[in-house]
C-alpha cells in the first residue's frame, strides 16, 4: 500500500479522479485495423439476403455521420474544463475516426465490387450531416447567441445516437447465430470489433452533452428526432439495396411494404436480427432520469471481443511492423490529428 506522509498529499494525488464527470474506465486506445474484403461475399449471411442487405446498409449510414461527430467533438474541445473528460473526448474522436475510414473502406473494397450502387445512400447521409446539421445550415450563418445552442443541441443528437450504437454493439457481441449460420467471418469482425469500441466509448458523449449544459428534458425531444430518423434511414437504404438484388426482383421492396416486415420478422426469428420491440424497447433507458451509460453493456465483455479481433491483431501486427522501420504514421497524433488532436478535419 502506498505510505501517504500526509492526508494533503493523498488528496492531492486522488484530486483528478474524484473531481472529474467522465464515466469511461481507464483510458481509450484507437486501434489500427486491417480487413480483407477479397473473400466476403454480398450475401454474407449464406442463404439470408435480406439480412445481410439490411446491416449492409449501416455501413453507408456511418462514415458520414461518424466524421461529423469528429467536427463536432472538435469544436468542443476548448469548452471542456475535466481533465479526464478532454482526453475522452479526443480518444473519441480518434476511434470514430478509423470507424469511418473502416466502414468507407467496406463501401469501396467490398459493396462497389460487387456491383452494389451506393452514392444515392451515401448522398442522403452527406446531405443530412453537411448540409442540415452543419455548422450553417442550409448554408445560412447563425446569430453568435445561437452558435453554443445549435453545438449542444447537435452533441445532444450524438449521445442519443451512442445509445443506440452501444445497445446495437451489446447485441453484436451476444449474437452467436451469425457464426452458427456460416457468416463471413471479416464482416462479423467488423460489426464485432466496432460494437466492442462503441461500449468502450459510450460515456463520452453523454458525459460531453451534460458537461456543456445539457439538461435532462431535452432527452425527451433527442430520442424523438433521433430514433425514428435513424430507424428510417436505415431502413429505407436496406431496401435500396434490396432493390438491386435480383433475388427480390418481384417483391420490389420498399420500406413500408408489409413483405419488408414479413422478411424482418423471419430473420429475427431466426436470431439474425433484433426485433423492432427490442430496439425501441432499449431505447427507453435514455430517457430515465438517473440513466448512467456505464450500465448499459460490459466494458469488460468489449474488451475480451477487442483482445482476440482478427482485424485488430492484424492493424496491431502492421502498427509493430512499421515502428520495427523506424517511421510510423499512426504515432502522435493518430488519423492526421492536428496540434489539439483535431481529427477528420
Amino acid at each position: 500500500m502506498d505510505d501517504f506522509s500526509t492526508r494533503a498529499d493523498f488528496d492531492r494525488l486522488a484530486a483528478p479522479y474524484q473531481q472529474t464527470i467522465s464515466g469511461t474506465q481507464g483510458r481509450l486506445v484507437a486501434r489500427k485495423v486491417l480487413f480483407d474484403w477479397s473473400q466476403t461475399p454480398l450475401e454474407w449471411i449464406p442463404q439470408q439476403p435480406f439480412a445481410s442487405h439490411l446491416i449492409n446498409q449501416i455501413n453507408l449510414i456511418l462514415p458520414a455521420g461518424e466524421l461529423w461527430f469528429c467536427r463536432l467533438f472538435n469544436q468542443a474541445l476548448p469548452l471542456i474544463t475535466d481533465a479526464k473528460l478532454r482526453d475522452d473526448v479526443q480518444q473519441f474522436v480518434r476511434q470514430e475516426g478509423m470507424h469511418a475510414q473502416a466502414h468507407v473502406g467496406v463501401i469501396e473494397s467490398y459493396l462497389k465490387q460487387h456491383g452494389v450502387d451506393t452514392l444515392r445512400n451515401t448522398r442522403i447521409m452527406e446531405f443530412l450531416f453537411d448540409v442540415v446539421l452543419a455548422d450553417q445550415p442550409f448554408g445560412r450563418k447563425l446569430p453568435r447567441m445561437l452558435q453554443r445552442r445549435w453545438l449542444l443541441f447537435r452533441l445532444g443528437i450524438v449521445a442519443s445516437v451512442e445509445h443506440m450504437t452501444c445497445v446495437l454493439g451489446r447485441y453484436a457481441l451476444e449474437n452467436k447465430q451469425w457464426d452458427a449460420a456460416g457468416a463471413d467471418p471479416s464482416l462479423v469482425d467488423l460489426i464485432r470489433w466496432h460494437g466492442a469500441e462503441e461500449i468502450e466509448h459510450r460515456s463520452v458523449a453523454f458525459d460531453l452533452y451534460r458537461h456543456l449544459g445539457g439538461r435532462y428534458a431535452s432527452r425527451f425531444y433527442l430520442t424523438a428526432i433521433t430514433f425514428p430518423l435513424v430507424f428510417g434511414l436505415w431502413m429505407d437504404g436496406a431496401a435500396h439495396l434490396m432493390q438491386q438484388d435480383p433475388q427480390f426482383a418481384a417483391d420490389k421492396p420498399r420500406a413500408w411494404r408489409p413483405w419488408f416486415w414479413r422478411q424482418w420478422k423471419q430473420a429475427q426469428q431466426a436470431g439474425l436480427l433484433p426485433s423492432v420491440g427490442w430496439l425501441l424497447a432499449k431505447e427507453m433507458p435514455f430517457l430515465n432520469p438517473w440513466y448512467d451509460p456505464l450500465y448499459e453493456a460490459s466494458t469488460e465483455d468489449a474488451m475480451a471481443y477487442l483482445m482476440k479481433s482478427p482485424a485488430a491483431a492484424a492493424g496491431a501486427a502492421a502498427r509493430q511492423t512499421v515502428r520495427a522501420e523506424d517511421r510510423s504514421p499512426f504515432e502522435g497524433e493518430a488519423l492526421g490529428a492536428g496540434p489539439k488532436g483535431s481529427v477528420c478535419g
